[in-house]
């Protein structure tokens, strides 16, 4: 009988250092949702999960499984802790052994605007596909997959006389890849453009090393892809390797402007070319089109809108402009370079809708002179060797540069696309 006994002490023991454990992981992330919330860092970014809480059992299948560290466990049950984190991998759905997860776009608060389209991925406009982000799928295995099947119903409608193209997709993203490599593998008369300089979509936008998939995915003429989780730069040269390997044609640095319909198909119009196609498949994400200032210069070559290798500005003087997480990550991570000086000008007098880490790690960069902060700033004039800013009271000092950042954020072709017709309708965290 003393063996039971002493085997139920082990247990008891066991069960109560079990029981602290957990009390104070859900202490931890009680208190990171907390933080999110003063921040004001409780609306995600994009695609994210919503708990059911009757049927959450709080078992943490989906807080182990997320890759970013969005999940945490409060009064017993999952929770989004850390909103701004989150990017949609889908990883906590998969995980949930009770089905207590759904994907949406939109909050309560905040809506997002999804086109109306049809189980083929066609919009209310005969001959318009969407697929991807823009279409309100942000898991990479599933955009890809989205992009096959618009390319399927696309051959399925034919070319149509008189028309150069069979379609012309919009976006080099998951979506866009996936459906140039169909286009490949049905032989149609494709044009796919991308307005950046790189393919790859919002994930060539993720962090250094952030993992950007979670699961395999299936693209033509390649076959299943079995990733597991794989970080950007992997995924990033892998698609680059397909590219090659296919020769799958992208216009780079081409922009589209509009969308015109002509009889039984479309002219699109690019800031390069226009072209007569039968369909158009838009596959961008939801980043839009960079924000630009609007101010004089800002067309210069030393005006960038993203921040690719900061290795590049080494020893130069920077001019950062935004008061966002990319922003300060920017800043954050020119200062690391060597001999590089770095400004960073936000017309607000605070940095209040960022990470807590990110602005911990900016007041020390600048109290310890690596970044001069410049608020209350706005950019007036870009010239060759200085950015004129105006600050409080229509006063303006000369900033010397060598390249200036601008982080503004993106613009969605929303107006263009309500022109052609595109019926949209608004998410409030419904699927």
């Amino acid at each position: 009988m003393s063996w039971l006994l002493l085997y139920a002490a082990a247990l008891a023991l066991v069960l109560a250092g079990y029981g602290r454990w957990r009390r104070r992981r859900q202490q931890a992330h009680a208190a990171e949702l907390q933080q999110a919330v003063e921040a004001g860092l409780v609306e995600p970014p994009s695609l994210h999960p919503v708990i059911d809480p009757v049927l959450c059992i709080g078992s943490s299948s989906c807080v182990q499984a997320c890759p970013e560290g969005a999940l945490g466990i409060v009064d017993g049950k999952a929770t989004l802790t850390n909103a701004s984190a989150c990017i949609g991998h889908g990883a906590c759905q998969a995980a949930c052994p009770f089905e207590a997860i759904q994907l949406v776009f939109g909050t309560e608060r905040r809506g997002i605007d999804i086109p109306a389209l049809t189980p083929q991925f066609e919009s209310n406009v005969p001959g318009l596909f969407i697929a991807g982000e823009l279409g309100g799928m942000g898991l990479i295995r599933k955009a890809a997959e989205q992009g096959r099947q618009a390319i399927d119903a696309i051959r399925r409608r034919g070319g149509g006389a008189g028309f150069e193209h069979d379609v012309v997709i919009v976006g080099c993203g998951p979506a866009g890849l996936s459906a140039g490599l169909s286009c490949i593998e049905h032989g149609l008369r494709y044009v796919l453009i991308e307005q950046e300089d790189s393919l790859g979509g919002a994930v060539f936008h993720y962090p250094r090393q952030k993992i950007a998939m979670t699961a395999p995915v299936k693209l033509a003429l390649i076959g299943q892809v079995k990733f597991g989780e794989v970080q950007k730069e992997a995924l990033l040269d892998f698609w680059d390797g397909v590219v090659r390997r296919t020769g799958l044609r992208i216009a780079f640095r081409e922009t589209l402007q509009d969308i015109v319909p002509e009889g039984e198909g479309f002219t699109v119009h690019t800031s390069r070319s226009h072209y007569r196609t039968r369909s158009v498949l838009l596959a961008m994400g939801r980043r839009g089109t960079p924000r630009k200032l609007g101010v004089p210069g800002e067309d210069s070559p030393q005006v960038v809108y993203r921040l690719i290798d900061p290795a590049q500005y080494r020893g130069q003087r920077v001019l950062v402009v935004g008061g966002g997480d990319s922003a300060l990550e920017a800043a954050l991570a020119l200062a690391a370079e060597p001999g590089t000086t770095v400004g960073l000008s936000y017309r607000g007098e605070a940095f209040n809708r960022v990470k807590p880490k990110n602005r911990q790690a900016l007041q020390a960069a600048a109290e310890a002179g690596r970044v001069q902060l410049l608020l209350g700033t706005e950019v007036e004039a870009i010239a060759a060797q200085a950015v004129t800013l105006r600050g409080p009271g229509a006063a303006t000092t000369a900033w010397p540069h060598d390249a200036v950042i601008v982080c503004a954020g993106g613009q969605l072709p929303v107006p263009l696309l309500q022109k052609v017709g595109i019926r949209f309708e608004t998410k409030f965290g419904t699927a």
